[in-house]
């Protein structure tokens, strides 16, 4: 499906100068002069390059719709983390360093959904929030207020966040996984 340059979105899949590419940002930009564009910081799907293209409105790209399929995780070994399609039962063993900072919450048995492209995974999504303990986190500076500031915790995937200063080690919390931040605390 074609559509105008500047109407990308991100999260967006397109088709650009043979590749395929996830819009990751976007800016639109309306200059005094000239005609408006859409400045888009795209990531290849395929190889994991990034990339800053210009779109104006009168060009068109063509959007590409992926096959999602439910999977779980199983277990890593070494930097291979291995999936299985929850219909056909069928194991598929994928490089750590495609799902990025996001491979570190993975837990065994995990749901998550895959993206194919043309019967090849190119991203694995996990959920947004996951549940996780706190192992170490630095003591409160006393006479800090509660409302601005925010300690270091080591949690036990071995991620780093940032919790208010009432959150000890040996709690439960919930964790964005894509922005590595702090939710709230776990029920």
């Amino acid at each position: 499906m074609k559509i105008s340059g500047v109407d990308i979105r991100p999260g967006n899949i397109i088709e650009y100068e043979g590749g395929i590419w996830r819009a990751v940002k976007i800016q639109h930009t309306q200059p005094g002069k000239g005609g408006a564009y859409m400045q888009v910081e795209m990531k290849n799907l395929i190889d994991g390059r990034k990339n800053n293209v210009r779109f104006r409105s009168a060009e068109t790209v063509e959007r590409v719709r992926l096959d999602t399929t439910d999977f779980q995780f199983l277990f890593a070994e070494g930097d291979d983390l291995t999936f299985m399609d929850k219909v056909t039962y069928e194991q598929i063993t994928l490089p750590r360093d495609l799902l990025g900072d996001a491979a570190a919450f993975l837990s065994d048995g995990m749901d998550v959904v895959m993206e194919l492209y043309d019967e090849r995974p190119i991203s694995v999504q996990l959920p947004n929030t996951v549940e996780a303990l706190i192992v170490e986190a630095d003591a409160v500076v006393k006479g800090q207020t509660a409302s601005s500031s925010y300690k270091p915790a080591l949690l036990e995937n071995g991620a780093r966040v940032m919790v208010p200063p009432h959150i000890g080690a040996g709690t439960r919390i919930v964790v964005d996984v894509y922005e590595q931040t702090y939710v709230r605390r776990a029920d």
